[in-house]
């Protein structure tokens, strides 16, 4: 028996082209063995002089690979040659690997006539295509996915077997012979995709079966058919997402080299960039627009046939999750689409695109969903012996997050979980999750409001629950993405939301917090305000500014503004707290100064006045002014004032909104890092999407130490990270 090592590798290393690089690595070395997967990642066997093998294995990556953690130990055997043997199954410790773009090389051959998989739409590789939107069970073999109906043809499985094929064990491998297939409906030629380009130039609108869902595809550049998909949407304003390729982007925007890399990552997100023009109806009011490049074969050859970009949004009902199903497409797009792009490979679970952006302080992640999950973040020093734990988020950016052996799993966005079908989806996602990763919680965690959807649920789960104030939970999402050490002092936390339960039962939103993991203190916040008619303030703007500008003396030109509304009704229901909570929301701040200077009427979706107001101020700079601050009350009201003057335009007062606040909120959190009391500032909560306001706020702070998201959501969509975060300190 000869001695050898065995080599446990864990992390993103299945589905990716691990095993043929093992193969060929091992056998460049002289060395024999073998290696194979199973539910804990990768595990190799080597006899033979291996020193320089870990290190090259580290260095040699395949593109999609991630390598968390490499375990030796000696072990005695033999063998003949290095070979590549089946999975093993076991408990689920290795991570699915996300969906990832068409690779060069298949796009390549789909545009290649001689190629046998010209004009293909589902031609894939080990670098490229469907993972995670097809995976149902670990291991990670074709078995196990949703290709599992269609057997390979001969020349398929030869590609499968050969380890220096690129298609070597790439489980979605398949060709028009034998793999899933495309149809248009109603049916018309033979050329599906053709006469899906056909009928795009004629302005319809389509129903388009891609990786996480259907899409709704129609012409950017066609005022007329981008205003009917908004009527039969029901969606007046909220921005459409666009594909196309590099060059038609580059028409409407001038994305630097960070944004074309974002834009050309496997991921392949929707990324937001500044638009120096914008085609009609696609983004009102904006400034950004937000573009993808294609990423399936299907989507490069509608784009190349069309010849220009194409409004790509989910397909969906108003507020209710992607449609997966083409049944249920059938059902539920009918209204909407001309006509279907089906395909009959199976999604195994619904995914929304990503969206990004790269700001001034760098990239930033407004919608963690395909591309991005189900890759996991490594826990800060002084977490490794944290317990399995399951935290489940907030309400209206519903994610999940699972800890699990010094990693979390952020799990996708699930939508606003007071619709019944997004809540169906997250009790799915987390049985899904659960099953998926093996994951068997000590203790859950949840938001302390007590009417969330996801916290009644944490709480019917029959574990030891841990109840997180969200702002904290803001705060530790953000530290903890820093791989701020468990251990390693206070922070001062700005947190800027739209609403959040505080610990005093009040309803918090514009806070500096002074904390840990395990416990935080509040250290000032936005002057409160009643939000007048409950759920009815987020809604209608005015009411919020109303308000604001009664708080600030000036209820003479609130009544001018808006002489037609029972004003006095809404102050008497105020004054006597009938449905009027008291709230410090930084979010409903931005709606009430959007309602004085550039937003009228109802907002047809969240955060559209906000938008309205960052896109307005990027077209101006002015000085900040100076926010009283009175026992820890940060009062906005001079803002108002500056409003009333009459003397500024509306863009000058959108900046000095924002370099206000951003001053006002720094100058708190510096004093806490300059008395030492803090060691650093983290700036969470969805108001931090705003990059000008982060911009501003970073700038503002000067050179203490800041933590920022770069790949968590700041807002709520980053929260279970937080919670489980905090439930873990507080038993370690």
């Amino acid at each position: 028996m000869a001695r050898g090592v065995e080599i446990r590798v864990r992390g993103q290393v299945q589905g990716v082209g691990f095993r043929p690089f093992v193969w060929r690595l091992a056998r460049d070395m002289g060395l024999s063995g073998d290696v194979c997967n199973d539910a804990q990642g990768v595990l190799i066997r080597l006899f033979g002089e291996a020193s320089g093998f870990e290190a090259r294995l580290r260095a040699e990556l395949p593109p999609l690979a991630r390598i968390d953690a490499v375990e030796v130990c000696e072990i005695s055997g033999a063998a003949d040659g290095f070979s590549i043997v089946a999975s093993k199954g076991g408990a689920a410790r290795t991570r699915v690997t996300p969906d990832a773009a068409t690779c060069e090389a298949c796009v390549a051959e789909v545009f290649t006539p001689a190629q046998r998989r010209a004009g293909y739409a589902f031609t894939n590789c080990t670098h490229c295509g469907p993972r995670f939107t097809i995976v149902e069970s670990l291991p990670y073999d074709r078995a196990n996915t949703t290709m599992a109906p269609f057997k390979m043809c001969a020349a398929c499985r030869a590609e499968y077997e050969t380890p220096e094929d690129r298609r070597f064990h790439a489980q979605p491998i398949a060709c028009a012979e034998c793999g899933p297939k495309i149809w248009l409906e109603p049916a018309s030629g033979r050329d599906p995709i053709k006469d899906a380009v056909t009928l795009l130039q004629a302005g319809k609108i389509l129903a388009i079966k891609g990786l996480g869902g259907f899409h709704l595809a129609c012409g950017a550049l066609n005022v007329q058919v981008v205003a009917t998909l908004r009527a039969r949407k029901h969606r007046p304003a909220k921005p459409f997402a666009l594909m196309g390729t590099v060059e038609m982007i580059e028409a409407w925007c001038a994305p630097t080299d960070n944004e074309l890399a974002l834009l050309q990552d496997p991921a392949a997100p929707i990324v937001l960039l500044d638009a120096h023009h914008s085609p009609d109806g696609i983004a009102p009011g904006q400034a950004t627009l937000g573009w993808m490049l294609p990423y399936t074969p299907l989507h490069h050859m509608l784009i190349a046939r069309f010849g220009g970009p194409l409004v790509m949004t989910s397909g969906n009902l108003s507020g209710e999750p992607q449609v997966i199903g083409n049944d249920e497409a059938r059902d539920k797009l009918a209204q909407f689409a001309d006509a279907f792009v089906m395909h009959d490979r199976e999604i195994a679970r619904r995914l929304d695109d990503s969206v990004e952006r790269i700001t001034p302080q760098g990239p930033m992640v407004v919608r963690r969903a395909r591309g991005r999950v189900p890759g996991t973040l490594p826990l800060p020093q002084g977490f490794d012996a944290a317990p399995q734990i399951a935290a489940y988020g907030g309400q209206m950016k519903g994610a999940l997050c699972l800890v699990k052996e010094g990693q979390a799993l952020l799990g996708h966005h699930l939508g606003d979980l007071d619709d019944a079908l997004s809540y169906d989806a997250f009790l799915k996602a987390d049985a899904d999750y659960a099953a998926l990763f093996d994951h068997h919680p000590d203790r859950v965690a949840c938001d302390l409001h007590p009417d969330f959807r996801a916290s009644q649920h944490a709480r019917s789960k029959g574990l030891p629950v841990e109840e997180v104030q969200h702002h904290h939970a803001h705060m530790v999402a953000c530290m903890g993405e820093n791989l701020w050490p468990l251990n390693g002092g206070k922070v001062a936390g700005i947190v800027l939301d739209g609403l959040g339960l505080g610990a005093d039962g009040t309803i918090w939103g514009g806070e500096v917090l002074l904390g840990d993991y395990r416990s935080f203190e509040r250290w000032a916040w936005l002057k409160p305000a009643p939000l007048i008619g409950g759920d009815m303030a987020q809604k209608e703007p005015w009411r919020n500014a109303l308000m604001r500008l009664d708080q600030a003396g000036l209820g003479d030109f609130a009544d001018k503004a808006w002489p037609d509304a029972p004003l006095e009704m809404l102050r008497r229901a105020a004054e006597n707290g009938l449905n009027a909570p008291m709230s410090s929301s930084a979010g409903r701040l931005f709606d009430a100064f959007a309602a004085v200077t550039c937003f009228d009427g109802p907002q047809s979706f969240e955060g559209e006045a906000a938008m309205r107001l960052e896109a307005l101020a990027t077209s101006a700079q002015s000085r900040a002014l100076g926010l009283p601050v009175t026992g820890g009350a940060i009062d906005p009201a001079v803002l108002f004032r500056l409003v009333a003057q009459g003397d500024k335009d509306a863009s000058e007062l959108a900046y000095t909104f924002h370099a206000s606040l951003a001053q006002a909120f720094a100058e708190q959190a510096r004093a806490l890092v300059a008395t030492r009391q803090a060691r650093a500032v983290a700036l969470s909560g969805g108001c931090f999407q705003n990059a000008l306001l982060l911009d501003l706020t970073v700038k503002a702070l000067g050179d203490v130490p800041v933590l920022i998201h770069r790949k968590t959501p700041a807002n709520d969509g980053g929260l279970a990270f937080g919670q489980a975060l905090v439930a873990a300190a507080r038993h370690l």
